[in-house]
């Protein structure tokens, strides 16, 4: 269905029905087709319309429908009764934390009231008191986002890269004069792959970028992952995304310039329009660069010819300048497991057990913290001072304990 054309909304239309346009309406992107807030909101919306019909909640649940009527539920079954058994089967899951509950109510309770919006309910009837009073207290913690590098951990890391990387490129251009070609183009590749890591941590540890704003999202096609056209390594500069929806400067500070100056150097990429951080997955380069030459008009003898002429399919692509998509933000998680594992970091989290992307963009919130200040901090990590005031809380309640230790000590 269009999403521009009109729904006729009666007491009787089921809830599933409003779904798509809810989250058309709510999604990013051409159609709104894309964005984490829309995936997320699916997968509420279609596990409280489970809930509705009675398919979750235990045996002993039936669903919102009464027993005598044989029918999908509608808006005429809902009311703040609802939503308050809805928050008590959320409550009542061991498995969940309080925050969480809390999390996955606000997709069903935002739904409630597009609903009213749009005239599907007459009250929204989820922000009622008494449809909330099941639900735990929100403790203000955001699930999996209180890991942060702690300087030991940070200098660990981006030792073991930058050790990685000088190795690998000087084994490369090292290289006697009569090395095989395919065995120069495999120390290249291990080259590219090394600087390519390198340049990635390094941007994480010390520009402070959220890895949304630095990589590909699947689900957002307006987060591409930054090219070398967004980059200004001389004004120390790079353009990103940013997480209010518009595109701003983030600051290149100086360890992070030479890794990037370097990698740049040896990647040599055809055109501005590369990504800067391409994926290296061989299954992913393999298709692009059959497609891509299967297209120019290659024929498939030719193409398979071709590919054996190159040790890897990134170095043609290269050469080709068939330009690859950017690593995802899952891929980056799957890199900095690999090197965290590699570099022996002790991690003592309750959630990851590497250094997870979010962690390097905390922790260099707490260097500038405790350097320069909340506001400074604020600037740079492109937040409302109050947030970073929030987040970082810990370091202004040390440091009063620290002033009132001293008081302490004036005093006796």
């Amino acid at each position: 269905m269009d999403r521009n054309t009109p729904t006729e909304r009666t007491p009787l239309t089921s809830l599933s029905e409003s779904f798509e346009r809810y989250l058309q309406d709510k999604g990013k992107g051409r159609g709104g087709d894309g964005g984490n807030y829309r995936r997320n909101a699916a997968r509420e919306l279609e596990r409280f319309a489970e809930w509705a019909a009675g398919d979750r909640g235990g045996d002993d649940w039936t669903g919102i429908v009464p027993d005598d009527v044989d029918r999908d539920p509608t808006f005429e079954d809902l009311d703040e009764r609802v939503f308050r058994e809805y928050a008590r089967h959320l409550a009542g899951d061991r498995g969940l934390k309080q925050n969480t509950v809390q999390t996955y109510y606000r997709y069903i309770s935002a739904w409630c009231g597009w609903c009213v919006n749009e005239g599907y309910l007459e009250a929204h009837y989820a922000q009622r008191a008494s449809a909330m009073a099941p639900l735990p207290e929100d403790d203000g913690r955001k699930p999996g986002d209180q890991q942060a590098w702690t300087s030991e951990q940070r200098h660990a890391l981006t030792r073991h890269v930058d050790e990685r990387a000088r190795d690998a490129v000087e084994a490369y251009t090292t290289l006697p004069e009569d090395t095989d070609p395919l065995d120069k183009q495999r120390a290249r590749y291990v080259a590219l792959k090394a600087t390519r890591d390198r340049a990635l941590v390094f941007v994480l540890a010390y520009t402070a970028v959220r890895v949304g704003e630095l990589l590909r999202d699947p689900n957002d096609p307006r987060r591409r992952g930054v090219r070398w056209e967004d980059l200004s390594l001389d004004d120390g500069s790079m353009d990103v995304y940013r997480k209010k929806q518009q595109w701003d400067a983030a600051s290149l500070p100086d360890p992070v310039i030479s890794p990037l100056r370097s990698y740049r150097q040896l990647m040599d990429p055809p055109t501005e329009q590369w990504p800067v951080f391409p994926t290296f997955d061989q299954r992913t380069l393999a298709e692009l660069v059959q497609d891509d030459l299967a297209d120019r008009g290659e024929r498939p003898e030719a193409i398979t010819e071709r590919r054996a002429e190159y040790a890897r399919d990134l170095l043609l692509a290269l050469d080709e300048d068939i330009r690859p998509p950017s690593i995802t933000t899952d891929g980056a998680r799957s890199i900095l497991q690999r090197l965290s594992e590699a570099a022996e970091i002790d991690i003592d989290h309750p959630k990851h057990d590497y250094l997870a992307p979010h962690g390097g963009r905390r922790g260099m919130g707490e260097v500038l913290v405790r350097a320069f200040g909340y506001t400074v901090a604020a600037r740079y990590l492109d937040n409302s001072e109050e947030m970073v005031r929030e987040r970082y809380s810990h370091i202004e309640a040390g440091e009063l304990g620290d002033v009132a230790t001293e008081a302490l000590e004036q005093i006796d």
